[in-house]
């Protein structure tokens, strides 16, 4: 009975010793997938990337260079620079295409393809290695029974959000 007693209370000590050594430690994990030596790299300058496409949408040169920014500001802890960063994103968009696709009975389209194409050179001075120059492509269908100008800010939105992301993750995260 005695034995027992000495047991359970080492039993006691040592779960109680197993659960404060890991309450005490803190695992932290983020998902936003930067492989970023905040040591060596501290700032990026993104330049705003400038429409070349044949068809312009007025509105896309703004809106993809300040959605890639927000996207790097917001996961990564590097501050924006207006030039000469320890990384650096510039390009251009090259194309804006508007394709008829799938033909209905009647030999007009039935669906329409949007595509959006973005040229990127990313150079990253603290490790040359990892430069790149890229060109992107997304594209979205449509109902062709709607206009262009009724769909395409949605559109676009989803095809900016889909650039921007394999941009981030081609030049920080790396997988």
């Amino acid at each position: 009975m005695q034995k027992s007693n000495i047991y359970r209370g080492l039993l006691r000590c040592g779960l109680l010793t197993i659960i404060s050594v890991f309450s005490a430690c803190a695992i932290s994990y983020k998902f936003n997938g930067a492989n970023i030596d905040y040591s060596k790299t501290k700032t990026i300058s993104i330049a705003d990337f400038p429409n070349h496409a044949a068809l312009v949408n007025p509105a896309l040169s703004t809106d993809f260079t300040d959605a890639l920014r927000d996207l790097f500001q917001r996961q990564t802890r590097l501050q924006i620079v207006r030039q000469a960063g320890d990384m650096e994103l510039e390009g251009e968009i090259v194309g804006y295409d508007v394709t008829p696709m799938a033909i209905a009975a009647d030999s007009y389209a039935a669906e329409t393809k949007l595509t959006i194409q973005i040229r990127v050179r990313f150079t990253n001075n603290a490790t040359p290695d990892d430069s790149f120059e890229k060109t992107y492509s997304a594209f979205q269908t449509f109902d062709s029974s709607k206009l262009l100008t009724d769909v395409q800010d949605e559109l676009c939105q989803t095809m900016v959000t889909e650039i921007t992301e394999s941009i981030y993750n081609d030049a920080v995260a790396r997988w």
